[in-house]
């Protein structure tokens, strides 16, 4: 055998082991349901669980669909969006000032939108505001929430057809945090105190 040949079969050797203790190593994390973990992690992210389950708790609001908004909104990241909304559950300055009035806050800032705690618990307020107004029926909230209660009315208000939304981005929106909804529901059942 020559020397390319040597170098060539010991490569092929190398990454042959090199693939093997990768596949040990999955192997490892799937049997002690860490790689599942961490997957959920990546593609279904959850953080400040204790504060939506609160939240939940005290304003009557479905533990997964406000994780599911917050997915939507922000992948659980603070931000700023182009229209001025801000932090995990997207607030605008207007929304925040309408809350602020309802909900008997004296001290609020615009700042405190990047609090984690206040933005969902503003958002929670809001969400329950919309499913009030809406007789519960989420759709017609979520529309709302994305794309003003003015169209939510205009497209029907409560039993709203998903379908039948006219905006492509409101639509998908509500499809999205729908869906999302499920799949928190299911995949973090005890994190969110089902």
């Amino acid at each position: 055998m020559n020397r390319k040949a040597r170098r060539r079969r010991r490569r092929w050797l190398a990454l042959g082991a090199g693939a093997a203790l990768i596949g040990l190593v999955a192997g490892a994390l799937v049997a002690s349901g860490t790689f599942d973990k961490a997957l959920r992690e990546l593609t279904l992210p959850l953080k400040h669980e204790d504060v939506i389950r609160q939240q939940a708790s005290e304003k009557g609001v479905d533990a997964a669909l406000i994780a599911a908004v917050i997915y939507s909104e922000s992948k659980f990241s603070d931000a700023t969006s182009s229209a001025g909304a801000r932090g995990l559950m997207q607030i605008t300055p207007a929304a925040a000032e309408f809350i602020e009035r309802q909900s008997g806050a004296t001290t609020f800032e615009m700042e405190d939108l990047s609090d984690p705690e206040i933005n969902i618990r503003y958002g929670t307020f809001l969400l329950k505001e919309l499913l009030e107004r809406y007789d519960g029926d989420e759709a017609a909230a979520l529309a709302a929430y994305n794309a003003g209660p003015g169209n939510a009315d205009k497209w029907g208000g409560s039993g709203l057809d998903v379908s039948d939304i006219p905006f492509p981005e409101t639509r998908a929106y509500v499809e999205e945090v729908l869906d999302k909804q499920r799949e928190y529901r299911r995949k973090y059942a005890k994190e969110l105190g089902y």
